[in-house]
């Protein structure tokens, strides 16, 4: 599994970059806002997430974790696939989805191309409260990301792995971490273990 891949911008178009590590080129779909951040740059980093299918082999690529972190939460919603998530992002800035998630917006969700009603709601009734605003969230480019966000789906994943149902999963490590921001992953596991018992 690919992490992030570091080279020099080969090729750049608005929505994508070839990057040229180790004497490889890696073709990796990027969104807007980041071609507009890489337009003056000769080397990039880019945290990549792949995506697999029998027909295609997709390498997927943004310049902070956070927007990764948001383009995976938004594939986990039924009916938006990897292009319809890169084309949110490229509409909004992490902060600015993260509050209209979180408070509902889904008019504003719908302003984006492709994205009906019935999406848009599924959006917020799946990842509503499953993204942490806190507030050194700002809509800087240089935005820290969200700790508890990322402890949160770590401690979910492993317990999932560890073959619990996902709903029991996320309703316990929200729990866990809303009495306790500042755990560690390890201890957020092992408390709601407790609770999934």
């Amino acid at each position: 599994m690919i992490a992030f891949i570091e080279g020099e911008i080969a090729r750049l178009t608005p929505t994508g970059v070839i990057l040229m590590a180790g004497g490889v080129g890696y073709d990796i779909s990027i969104t807007l806002p980041d071609y507009t951040a890489l337009r003056d740059e000769a080397r990039c980093r880019l945290w990549i997430t792949e995506i697999i299918r029998e027909d295609a082999h997709q390498l997927y690529g943004f310049l902070s974790e956070e927007a990764q972190f948001f383009f995976e939460r938004l594939r986990s919603v039924s009916g938006v696939g990897p292009a319809t998530a890169r084309l949110i992002l490229s509409s909004f800035a992490p902060m600015e989805l993260a509050a209209a998630i979180d408070s509902g917006a889904v008019e504003t969700l719908q302003s984006v191309k492709g994205i009906g009603l019935k999406t848009a709601q599924r959006i917020v009734v799946d990842l509503k409260g499953k993204i942490v605003l806190t507030p050194d969230f700002t809509t800087s480019d240089k935005m820290p990301f969200d700790k508890a966000s990322q402890v949160f789906e770590e401690a979910s994943n492993a317990l999932k792995t560890l073959g619990f149902v996902d709903t029991a999963v996320r309703k316990a490590v929200k729990k866990v971490i809303e009495e306790n921001p500042d755990q560690p992953v390890e201890v957020v596991i092992k408390n709601a273990l407790r609770h999934l018992a």
